[in-house]
């Protein structure tokens, strides 16, 4: 359904995201793409299992609303997430902190990579990206401010 706006026939592409939708009874809905500098990031759906008159009229309605609630709440999300990633003022990636997190544990990259499902040799690469960002040369060093940031966020 669109407000106002043109609607294409869906690619192929598209149509399968579809199908995967409606196999989890996700068949009519209202999706507000979210965008930043660099284009198309995330998108938030208000959906429902079969088309509905009311629920059209209450999109129709309030379409402006609800992208704003869109924006707000994906913004509000991204720095909920990135802030759980600051380390000692930097911001780790998800991957970077995810194995400098399973490091602070005791695990060897050996472990973190069959935890996550990649090579050691890739979590000694994220290891060695946290540590470049946090200006460490150690993992132990990485670890220690990993767990003073989490300690001053409680």
């Amino acid at each position: 359904m669109g407000v106002g706006y043109r609607i294409d026939p869906p690619s192929e592409l598209q149509r399968e995201l579809l199908e995967e939708a409606g196999r989890f009874g996700i068949r009519y809905g209202f999706t507000v793409p979210i965008h930043n500098n660099q284009g198309p990031i995330a998108a938030v759906t208000f959906a429902v299992d079969e088309r509905r008159p009311q629920f059209e009229r209450c999109i129709k309605e309030h379409a402006r609303v609800l992208q704003l609630m869109a924006m707000y709440f994906h913004a509000h999300v991204n720095r909920k997430l990135i802030s759980d990633r600051i380390v000692d003022g930097d911001i780790l990636s998800p991957r970077e902190f995810e194995c400098l997190d399973w490091a602070a544990q005791g695990k060897s990259a050996w472990e973190i990579g069959c935890i996550l499902g990649i090579s050691q040799h890739t979590v000694a690469a994220y290891l060695g990206n946290a540590k470049a960002k946090l200006g460490v040369r150690t993992t132990v060093h990485a670890v220690a401010l990993l767990t003073a940031s989490k300690s001053i966020k409680r």
